[in-house]
């Protein structure tokens, strides 16, 4: 059994014994003088207890035993599932009842054999080691008591926290001044706190291994994978053994287990002399090869270290944490929370959709191809802001490696240039359900017929927040390099026709537009120009994707406000944060809203849909399995971005974007093979909706997801029909407009106009 403490000796009359041992020693090591110096200290002993006594605080140190920098665990959105763990120290503090009584008993026959019956000082071991190092000239002997040793760690590790590196050495050097300092707190710790509370705090404080190991419950995950409670007498007497040198007696390490093993039989010698084994428990634990015992376990820490390929989510949870008020007032403040703060932090994260997503991706474009293209995806559950995961086809690696290794990287393109991605991208025509948001938030009907020239002075563009100038932006449809006209606004976007959404643009003015984006949750990814009206995208191809600087979960964030009847969230990557206390901590809001009139997404909805099942929509190859109810808009910008973005309604919003991100210009994706196909041409149908369709299918049959056929009813004011056509006023057009409304084909227009200065095609 754990022994009990006895009644307390006078604490008077061990302060001034020990601290008379100390004044020999000092006198024995410094000579004369250095005697005279220290005696009204040594006569001042009382005072000098006194002054330290109440608040156990000395030069701004707290010894509060349970105040210890402890490990952080993420999990995925189940509470339960860890992704990754954040420490400077690995530890993770138990209460005494949560620690084996082997444990305990081991640690006291190492350290202490007296704990239990002195008063913070081992009177007998200082004397001991008095007499082996100063009388015999022996080797130095420490004679430090428990309560002694948890003193040094405590100081030493506070000195770290606070960045004292002097600090940490005085806490630590081999002097005198050191022992004498230690002797006096000690005596304190055992006046305010119980022994019981001093072998807790030692346990969980003290260094059991290399690597930042520190505490039983972290060296007990580390060589056995089991918890402090479930510690045996082998496995006890194995983590005792290894604080007195932690790097030359670490038995993960192959070469020390020798040695290791020496140590581990003389802790259970010690236990046997102090009865806390037997003859036969001994006997049978000194003949156990220590390498049989041990079941090693990874403490690799930090999103390097996350679990079921989450890297990058791990990477965009722990930016959320370190630009997040809600967890300190300084970036310094957060990340010594994260790592030192013991915080349980359950993301948003489905390991199902986050599954799908990265197998979707690397199936799609294996990270070795030659055509060295990249795949982002990103996924929001509408209505709620939380982020599922990300899919790239990419190895999270932020070691020097990665600047090497084209399969490996660091960058997480998914997300805002704040939140460790990248500048965002241009995505094409995945941009034009916004421009149908902004039309019928005017109070226009989608099957109003348009006239939709090539060519528009810009100033026709000009609102509040844009003033346009004398130039001439020239736009045509892909492929046919020409306009269909006139055309609707259903039509325009079924077929994805660019001059049709510049002649919308035209008519309701570009800020309409961009206050429906914001209004959708657009917003730039590049830092300081977040803002959609910033001079980088505020331009009349904003209208077709061609200015757009966007972040793909900022996209699919979008989508998800499609999904949710027009509720508009923040995306969120945490759930919650739990202290050591329990306490809930304060976690960003998704703030989520209605942004947008329910009838106007309803009939978007119905749009986009319609460009999903009608012959001639352009987004077809992106339609789900097993008939679900698809809603999607392809795109393309140029040669450089091909990209998708559609939705389950309520269960899942979804951005796909290929190209090359790092050098789009030099490295178009045209007239390349990707994963062993052969395209002249790519554009969003031919690889991102497949894409878009393989994971969110996969993920719906997964969760078994109910289909909402439902979803997508058109409302009547926004579908009626005036039978005119409307002109684009400051179009310039020659010849007579082409139509082939059904069929979504176009026709070449003769253009007269001077020089054009900005030319644009996307779909």
């Amino acid at each position: 059994m754990v022994r009990m403490p006895k009644k307390k000796k006078s604490l008077s009359g061990v302060r001034i014994l020990a601290l008379a041992l100390a004044f020999i020693t000092l006198c024995v090591a410094g000579g004369a003088t250095t005697c005279l110096l220290f005696l009204p200290a040594v006569m001042g002993a009382n005072n000098v207890a006194r002054a330290v006594s109440p608040s156990m605080e000395v030069e701004g140190i707290d010894f509060d035993v349970t105040n210890l920098p402890q490990k952080s665990t993420m999990y995925a959105n189940d509470g339960k599932t860890v992704i990754a763990e954040f420490y400077a120290q690995n530890r993770e503090v138990v209460p005494l009842k949560d620690i084996s009584k082997p444990m305990m008993q081991a640690v006291v026959a190492r350290e202490d054999k007296r704990f239990w019956e002195h008063s913070g000082v081992d009177v007998q071991g200082v004397m001991r080691a008095f007499v082996q190092t100063y009388m015999k000239k022996g080797d130095q002997q420490g004679g430090s008591s428990l309560t002694q040793q948890y003193v040094k760690n405590v100081l030493a590790t506070k000195a770290r926290e606070s960045d004292d590196p002097i600090g940490e050495y005085h806490a630590t050097e081999d002097t005198i001044a050191r022992k004498l300092r230690e002797m006096l707190l000690s005596v304190q710790m055992e006046k305010k706190y119980s022994k019981q509370e001093i072998l807790q705090g030692y346990l969980n404080i003290a260094q059991f291994g290399s690597n930042s190991l520190y505490g039983v419950q972290a060296a007990a995950e580390r060589y056995f994978n089991t918890t402090a409670d479930k510690l045996n007498v082998v496995q006890a007497a194995t983590i005792a053994m290894v604080t007195k040198n932690p790097s030359k007696y670490d038995p993960s390490i192959p070469e020390n287990q020798e040695e290791a093993q020496k140590q581990r039989n003389i802790v259970l010698k010690l236990m046997l002399d102090q009865q806390f084994i037997s003859q036969q428990e001994y006997d049978e634990a000194v003949n156990t090869p220590l390498k049989d015992t041990l079941h090693l376990t990874d403490v690799s820490r930090g999103c390097m270290a996350a679990k079921y390929n989450t890297g990058f989510f791990c990477d965009y949870v722990v930016h959320k944490i370190e630009n997040s008020p809600e967890f300190g007032k300084t970036a310094e403040d957060r990340e010594k929370l994260l790592q030192e703060g013991g915080l349980k932090i359950v993301t948003t994260l489905d390991l199902d959709a986050s599954n799908a997503m990265m197998d979707t991706a690397n199936q799609t474009i294996p990270a070795n191809d030659p055509s060295g293209m990249e795949i982002v995806i990103a996924s929001v559950k509408p209505g709620t802001g939380e982020v599922l995961g990300f899919g790239l086809n990419r190895t999270y690696d932020a070691t020097d490696a990665a600047a090497t290794d084209p399969t490996k990287s660091s960058m997480n393109y998914a997300v805002d240039q704040v939140d460790g991605g990248g500048q965002g991208f241009p995505i094409g025509s995945s941009w034009k359900p916004i421009n149908l948001v902004a039309w019928m938030q005017q109070g226009r009907s989608i099957n109003e017929m348009l006239v939709a020239p090539t060519d528009f002075l810009t100033s026709r563009f000009s609102c509040n927040g844009y003033v346009g100038g004398t130039d001439n932006w020239h736009v045509t449809n892909a492929l046919t390099n020409g306009t269909v006209s006139p055309e609707s606004p259903f039509l325009g976007l079924v077929h994805s026709h660019n001059t049709t959404m510049a002649a919308m643009g035209a008519q309701i003015g570009l800020c309409a537009v961009a206050d429906a984006a914001k209004s959708v949750g657009y917003h730039n990814a590049k830092i300081g120009q977040e803002d959609v009206y910033s001079d980088i995208s505020m331009h009349p191809a904003l209208l077709i994707g061609g200015t757009t600087s966007v972040s793909p979960l900022t996209m699919a964030n979008v989508y998800a406000t499609y999904a949710a009847d027009g509720v508009q969230c923040t995306p969120i990557a945490i759930k919650s944060v739990e202290n050591t206390d329990g306490e809930q901590l304060d976690v960003p809001k998704a703030n989520c809203h209605q942004a947008v009139d329910k009838d106007i997404i309803q009939t978007l909805a119905y749009t986009m849909n319609q460009g999903v099942t009608r012959p001639d929509g352009a987004a077809g190859s992106a339609k789900l399995a097993n008939n679900r109810k698809t809603f999607a808009k392809t795109g393309t910008n140029e040669n450089m971005y091909v990209t998708t973005g559609g939705f389950i309604p309520k269960q899942i919003a979804t951005f796909v974007l290929v190209g090359d991100v790092q050098d789009p210009t030099n490295h178009p994706i045209e007239n390349i093979a990707i994963n062993g196909n052969y395209h002249g041409y790519w554009d969003g149908s031919t690889i991102a909706a497949p894409a878009f369709s393989k994971a969110v299918s996969s993920y719906a049959e997964k969760k078994n997801l109910p289909m909402d056929n439902d979803y997508g009813k058109p409302a009547d004011k926004y579908m009626h029909s005036t039978g005119h056509v409307t002109g684009a006023p400051g179009s310039q057009q020659n010849g007579q407009p082409q139509q082939n409304g059904m069929t979504g084909q176009s026709q070449p227009q003769q253009n007269t106009q001077p020089q054009q200065q900005n030319t644009t095609t996307t779909r």
